[in-house]
């Protein structure tokens, strides 16, 4: 069986975090906690609207450092857009093994969004783990090669307890 591919789902999430990113005033709440490891960096961006009050954090990790620096809001939105950006994506639809890691040579990223626009009834939540690929022949390849090694999703949608689409 031949791994889920999600272009329809980040092709939702870029725009949604552009908008998060620059017409913050559209949403009511929202708790945002994204991780993307790429090209041995990392970048992580947390927000959180709740109460009418905002809490942001942005920081990141050069390849090759321990040392975690705050970095732009813009910056750690623009990372998180490029990856979501990508030709291909797949996901992840449990916890990985005792032992197993992600290949570093493609990008991953970590995304729990939940939020609510205004006026809209009720919130919307993921919480998924994307490895992104430059089309879907390679996509496919990862797949083949990591086949028993990494619980890939197979078939969509992903409902798991921790690991979800849209709920």
């Amino acid at each position: 069986m031949p791994p889920a591919l999600y272009p329809d789902l980040t092709a939702t999430l870029r725009p949604l975090l552009t908008e998060l990113h620059q017409s913050s005033e559209l949403f009511q709440t929202w708790d945002a906690h994204l991780e993307l490891v790429a090209a041995g960096g990392l970048v992580v961006v947390k927000s959180k609207r709740a109460k009418g009050l905002v809490d942001s954090l942005f920081w990141g990790r050069a390849p090759g450092s321990s040392d975690n620096k705050q970095l732009p809001e813009a910056t750690a939105f623009a990372a998180i857009d490029r990856f979501l950006g990508l030709g291909a994506h797949l996901a992840l639809a449990d916890s990985l093994p005792e032992g197993a890691v992600l290949d570093e040579a493609f990008p991953h990223c970590a995304v729990k969004l939940a939020f609510r626009k205004k006026g809209a009834p009720k919130a919307k939540v993921l919480s998924m783990i994307f490895i992104g690929f430059n089309d879907e022949a390679d996509a496919i390849a990862y797949a083949e090669r990591a086949e028993g090694k990494l619980p890939l999703v197979m078939t969509r949608p992903l409902m798991a307890d921790r690991l979800h689409e849209w709920r």
